[in-house]
Formats: structure tokens, C-alpha cells, sequence
């Protein structure tokens, strides 16, 4: 327990937690750390940052400090390939050591913060994680908290697994089929090969293979089923997935015997994916609004594919909940599978 002592009665007592100093745009941290001995000579820094009374250690059985129990929840909820940093300010931080897709179980991450004391804060799931990439913080908002509500946290991750999994990215051979009469003909020039490399590399993957094609979907088929041939484990088909009379990606699709798992999503921009399977390959229909703006579906799909994730229809439902992409000027979270 902590005992509330007047400065000028301290002086010679050990300070029981962090003092905060804050200049705002310059400094936060800790001042005075715990386990710091008052001084005489500490006094006027300590008025200066409004204290006129810091608190003092009294051990009670059952009872654990702020450091320790973020220590002990940040072990309970992490996983595997993750590093977990010293306490600071009572504070403690949860890293990737691997470059890899985010997933947390999202009931367990309830559970834990519904237990009273606690705080556990995470990125958005299916973020992309660099090695030592903050996706996680912890603290307890008291400065003790029970150890019977550590232990319950622990036997929740005992029973239930861990909150926290990064699953590593795979290397994956991506083909590419763009269709289009007016890209065929020369009529322009194409911007959908460029896109999907510089949305395919930065994730581990690579281009094996890429074709254009008119509009046609003989030909189409074909081009989807050359890719297979050569190897590609991941087959995008760029056209303008519109309601186009010239426009036959989606039958091109169809004719090659893949089995379209949804052709249009709650995602915007993007709107006009179409998501498919031939046999085990995920076929990704980029529409063309995605070589327009610089975060589209696309960059919320692909992670996901390139990690090895089944996508079902129903995880496309589910993206109609934060499926507006705002302008990142206007956008509520710093960082998000979209803008990321």
C-alpha cells in the first residue's frame, strides 16, 4: 500500500512510484523514480511540478506494484516472436521480433480489460508489424493493483491462449493478368503492373509473371490459368470490375474454373473487388480505382494473403466496419491497415 506524506516530512523516505514531469511539447518522463531516497535538495523541483505530497511504500500481503504487474500481464497475453520491454512509468510495451501480420484475439482482449485495474492497449488487428514494431502497451491504473486479478489474467491466457499472434509473411510468386482493349491496342498506357509490385514487394512477395489481355474472356481464362502454370501462388486480374458492357473480368474468371467467393466489397475505395479461388490459388480482382488512390482494399486483402489467411466471404462482410478510408489528414487513428 502506498502512505500519502507531506514533502518537507519525507525528506529521507523512499519515494513508492515514478513522478511525472510534463513541458508540454518537450518533455514527459519520469523525474523522480521509484525507489528514489527525498532529498532536501529535491523539494523545489518537486513544487515546481505542482507535488506537495508523494507517497510512500507500505508493503501489504497480496498487493502488487504497477511494474511488476505489467510485467506479469504483458507475459500472460503476448506470444511467441515478441519482446517485451522494462516497465517505464509503470508502463509496458509489447514488440514484433519478426516482420509479420498482426492478429489478436479480440474476446480474450476483453476479457482482460474487463478485470478492473487494468489496461491493456493495441494497435488494429491485421496491421503490418515490423521487428520491434509497438503493438501493444500495458499498465495497471493504480499504482497496486490485487495479485488475485494477475492471477485470474494468467489463467484466462492459460486456458484460452494468448491475446497476441504475429504471423509471419510468406514468399509468395504473384502472376498478374490485366485486361483492357484500350491498354492491348496501345491505346494507353498501362499503370496496373507498377501498382501491384510496389504492393506485392514491400510484403516479402515477388512477380513472377504478367500478361495483357483484351477484353475477352476466353482470353482472360487463359491468362488466369497461364499464371497458374508458371508457378504464380497468387493471381491478381486488373481491369475496371465495372458495370461495363466491354467489361467481362468477372466471367474471364468464372471460365477459368475459379470459384468467386464475393464480387464486390464493403470497403471504399475498392468497392468493386472480387475475391475468388481456383483450387487453392486466391484470385484478386483490383478494380480501377485502386491505381487512383493511395490506400484502397487492396492493401487490407493483400497482408492477409500473403500471410497464408483463408478470406472467406464472411471475413469480407466484416470489413464494412472501418471500411471507409478517410483522408489521412482527417483519419482518427494514426495508424491503420489502411494508411499504413
Amino acid at each position: 500500500m502506498l502512505k500519502k506524506v507531506k514533502l518537507e516530512e519525507a525528506i529521507g523516505m523512499t519515494i513508492g512510484h515514478d513522478v511525472t514531469k510534463v513541458i508540454p511539447g518537450e518533455f514527459k518522463g519520469a523525474a523522480f523514480c521509484r525507489g528514489h531516497i527525498l532529498k532536501k535538495e529535491d523539494i523545489p523541483e518537486l513544487l515546481s511540478m505542482g507535488k506537495e505530497h508523494i507517497y510512500i511504500i507500505e508493503e501489504e500481503e497480496g498487493e502488487v506494484h504497477e511494474e511488476e504487474a505489467a510485467l506479469r500481464i504483458a507475459k500472460a497475453v503476448a506470444g511467441p516472436e515478441m519482446e517485451i520491454t522494462k516497465p517505464r512509468e509503470g508502463k509496458v510495451n509489447i514488440k514484433s521480433d519478426i516482420f509479420g501480420l498482426l492478429k489478436i484475439n479480440k474476446s480474450l482482449l476483453k476479457e482482460v480489460n474487463s478485470i478492473p485495474d487494468i489496461s491493456l492497449a493495441t494497435l488494429h488487428e491485421n496491421t503490418v508489424c515490423q521487428p520491434g514494431t509497438i503493438f501493444a502497451g500495458t499498465k495497471i491504473i493504480p499504482l497496486y493493483t490485487s495479485e488475485a486479478r494477475l492471477k485470474k489474467i494468467e489463467e484466462l491466457c492459460q486456458s484460452k491462449g494468448t491475446v497476441f499472434q504475429v504471423i509471419p509473411f510468406k514468399e509468395k510468386k504473384v502472376g498478374i493478368v490485366i485486361t483492357g482493349n484500350e491498354i492491348y491496342k496501345g491505346r494507353i498506357k498501362d499503370k496496373f503492373g507498377d501498382y501491384i509490385k510496389n504492393k506485392v514487394e514491400p510484403l516479402g512477395s515477388i512477380i513472377n509473371h504478367q500478361t495483357i489481355v483484351p477484353d475477352d474472356e476466353d482470353l482472360i481464362a487463359k491468362g488466369i490459368l497461364e499464371m497458374r502454370d508458371k508457378g504464380s501462388e497468387v493471381i491478381f486480374v486488373c481491369s475496371g470490375l465495372s458495370i461495363d458492357p466491354d467489361d467481362v473480368s468477372v466471367e474471364g474468371v468464372e471460365r477459368s474454373g475459379a470459384r468467386i467467393i464475393s464480387y464486390g466489397a464493403p470497403v471504399m475505395p475498392g468497392a468493386m473487388f472480387l475475391f475468388a479461388m481456383l483450387g487453392d490459388i486466391p484470385i484478386l480482382g483490383a478494380p480501377a480505382a485502386v491505381i487512383f488512390n493511395k490506400a484502397t482494399i487492396i492493401d487490407v486483402i493483400l497482408p492477409r494473403v500473403l500471410a497464408g489467411e483463408q478470406i472467406s466471404r464472411q471475413d469480407i462482410i466484416d470489413m464494412g466496419h472501418g471500411g471507409l478510408c478517410l483522408d489521412c489528414s482527417a483519419c482518427i487513428y494514426p495508424i491503420c491497415p489502411f494508411c499504413k
